[in-house]
C-alpha cells in the first residue's frame, strides 16, 4: 500500500509543477468578443467592406446630385481666327476671303433635370463679343440677358425616373451588404479563433499525455523490477512515452501556425502572444424558422438584390421600347440685344424664341428594333426565373441553418457532458493502473477517449458559434439582444 502511495505521489508531482509553469506564461488572454471587435476594425476584410460601402455611398450621392439644380459657366476666352475660307459670289463663282477676328463668349446657366418627364429646364444668360482685326475693323456685342430653355424627349425612356427607382434600392442593398460583410468577418474570426483554441488544447493535451507517459514509464520500470507488470506492458509504455514527445513537437508547430494566422488577420503584432479563452454558449436561444426567414427577407441584402435586378430588367425593356421611335422637343424663349457698345447691347431688347421638334422614326429596319425589344423581354424572363430559383434556395438554406443551429445546441450539451465524463474516467484509469488493476491497453483507451472528447467539445462549440453568427449575417438581427443590427453609415463613411 505504501509503495502505491509513493508511486502516485511521484506521478502527481510533475503535473503540479507543470501547472505552476503554465501560470508563468506572458501571453495575452483574448476572448472571442475581443477578437471579433479587433477584426471588425483592423482586418483587411473589414477595410474592403468599408471601401465597397464608400463606393456605393458616393455613387448614390452622385445620383442624388442629378436631381438638384446645377449652376454652370461655359465660355470661350478667347477665340482668335486668322484664316481663309471659300465664299460664293453672286455669279456663282468662288473666291477666298480672309478672316481676322477676335471673339469672346460666355454663358451662365442654372440647369434643372425634371425627373418625372425626363426633360431638362435651363435659365441662362449669355454675352458674345466679336472684333474684326485690322484697319477699320469693327467690334460688336450681342447679349441674351435671360432665356428659358426646355429640352424634352417625347417617347424615349426616362432614365432619370428609372434611376430614381433603382438607385435607392441599390444603396439599401449596399448598406445591408456592409453589415453582412461585417458579420462574415466575424465568422472568419470565429474560425481562426477556434482553430487556435483547438491547437492550444491539443498542445496542452499532448504535454499532459507526455508527462503522464514519462511518469508511467518510470513507474512501470519500478513495477517491472518487482514483477508486477509484464515486459510487453513495459515496452508499450515506452512507446507511449516516445509518441508523446512526437505529439508535443507536432502540436507546437500547429499552434505556431494557427497563432500567426489569427494575429495576421486581426492585425496584431507578431511579438504578442494570444491565449484564446474558451467562450460560453448563449443559453436559452432556440431559432424559429418562420421568424428567421421573415427577418432575412426583410433585412438581408438578398431581398434588395432581387428588387434591383427586377427593376433593371424592366428598365432594359423600357429602353428597347423607347428606341422604337424618337421625338425630341427643344424650346427657348427670351430676349436678345446687339450693339457696338457694351451697355447698349442690353437696351432695346428683341424677342428671341426658338421651337424645334426633332423626329426619328424608322421606316424600314428589318425588325431590328422590335427584335431588341423581344431580346430584352426574354432576358427579363431569364432574370425572373433565376430569381425564383434563388429565392427557393435561399429559403432552403435558412431552413437547414435553423435546423443545424437548434441541433447544435443539443450536440454541444452532449459534448460538454462527454468531456467531463471522459476526463473523470481517465483520472480513474490512471489511479487504477497505479494499483495494477487495469492494463496499458485500457489506460491508452481512456486517454484516447479523453483527448477525443476534449477535441469534440471544442469543435461543437465552434460550430455552435459559427451557425449563430451565420444566422445573424443572414437576418441582420441580434438574437441575444432581440434587436436589429444597425450602423451609423454617415459616421462610418466620414470616419
Amino acid at each position: 500500500m505504501k509503495k502505491n502511495i509513493l508511486l502516485a505521489a511521484c506521478f502527481l508531482m510533475p503535473l503540479i509543477a507543470s501547472a505552476q509553469n503554465d501560470t508563468l506564461t506572458h501571453e495575452r488572454d483574448i476572448t472571442l468578443a475581443e477578437a471579433i471587435a479587433l477584426a471588425r476594425t483592423q482586418s483587411v476584410d473589414a477595410a474592403v467592406a468599408l471601401n465597397e460601402l464608400k463606393t456605393a455611398y458616393w455613387e448614390y450621392r452622385t445620383f442624388r446630385a442629378d436631381l438638384l439644380p446645377e449652376v454652370n459657366f461655359t465660355g470661350t476666352l478667347p477665340n482668335y481666327n486668322k484664316s481663309y475660307s471659300t465664299y460664293q459670289n453672286s455669279d456663282g463663282s468662288y473666291s477666298f476671303v480672309r478672316n481676322n477676328t477676335l471673339g469672346l463668349s460666355g454663358a451662365l446657366s442654372i440647369d434643372q433635370n425634371i425627373w418625372f418627364t425626363g426633360g431638362k429646364l435651363s435659365l441662362a444668360s449669355s454675352l458674345d463679343y466679336i472684333k474684326q482685326l485690322g484697319s477699320g475693323g469693327d467690334k460688336q456685342f450681342m447679349s441674351v440677358p435671360v432665356s428659358l430653355e426646355l429640352t424634352q424627349p417625347i417617347f424615349g425612356v426616362n432614365s432619370l425616373k428609372w434611376n430614381r427607382r433603382i438607385e435607392p434600392v441599390r444603396y439599401a442593398e449596399a448598406k445591408a451588404s456592409f453589415i453582412s460583410a461585417t458579420e462574415e468577418v466575424t465568422m472568419k474570426t470565429i474560425t481562426y479563433f477556434f482553430e487556435l483554441l483547438l491547437a492550444k488544447e491539443a498542445l496542452a493535451t499532448a504535454q499532459q499525455n507526455k508527462a503522464n507517459s514519462d511518469r508511467l514509464y518510470e513507474v512501470a520500470i519500478a513495477k517491472r523490477k518487482m514483477g508486477q507488470i509484464s515486459e510487453n506492458d513495459l515496452l508499450q509504455l515506452k512507446l507511449n512515452s516516445l509518441q508523446g514527445k512526437a505529439d508535443v513537437t507536432e502540436a507546437e508547430s500547429t499552434l505556431n501556425a494557427k497563432m500567426f494566422q489569427l494575429r495576421s488577420f486581426l492585425g496584431v503584432s507578431e511579438s504578442e502572444g494570444l491565449n484564446p479563452v474558451i467562450p460560453a454558449s448563449v443559453s436559452g436561444i432556440k431559432m424559429d424558422y418562420d421568424r428567421v426567414l421573415n427577418k432575412a427577407l426583410e433585412r438581408n441584402s438578398f431581398a434588395q438584390n432581387i428588387r434591383r435586378r427586377q427593376l433593371e430588367a424592366d428598365y432594359e425593356v423600357a429602353t428597347a421600347r423607347g428606341n422604337l421611335r424618337s421625338i425630341d422637343l427643344f424650346a427657348s424663349v427670351g430676349y436678345t440685344g446687339q450693339n457696338y457698345e457694351f451697355s447698349s447691347a442690353y437696351q432695346n431688347l428683341l424677342d428671341n424664341q426658338i421651337v424645334k421638334v426633332g423626329v426619328k422614326i424608322p421606316i424600314l429596319d428589318w425588325g431590328k428594333r422590335r427584335g431588341k425589344v423581344r431580346v430584352a423581354k426574354s432576358n427579363r424572363e431569364v432574370v425572373l426565373s433565376k430569381i425564383r430559383q434563388e429565392q427557393m434556395d435561399f429559403n432552403q438554406d435558412i431552413f437547414l441553418l435553423v435546423a443545424n443551429f437548434n441541433n447544435q445546441a443539443q450536440q454541444l450539451e452532449i459534448a460538454e457532458e462527454a468531456d467531463l465524463i471522459a476526463e473523470k474516467r481517465y483520472k480513474t484509469s490512471v489511479e487504477t493502473f497505479m494499483i495494477g488493476k487495469i492494463s496499458t491497453l485500457d489506460l491508452n483507451d481512456a486517454q484516447n477517449s479523453k483527448d477525443e472528447a476534449r477535441q469534440k467539445h471544442i469543435s461543437e462549440l465552434y460550430y455552435y458559434w459559427y451557425y449563430f453568427y451565420q444566422l445573424r449575417s443572414l437576418t441582420l438581427w441580434d438574437f441575444e439582444r432581440n434587436a436589429e443590427l444597425e450602423a451609423d453609415f454617415e459616421d462610418i463613411i466620414k470616419g
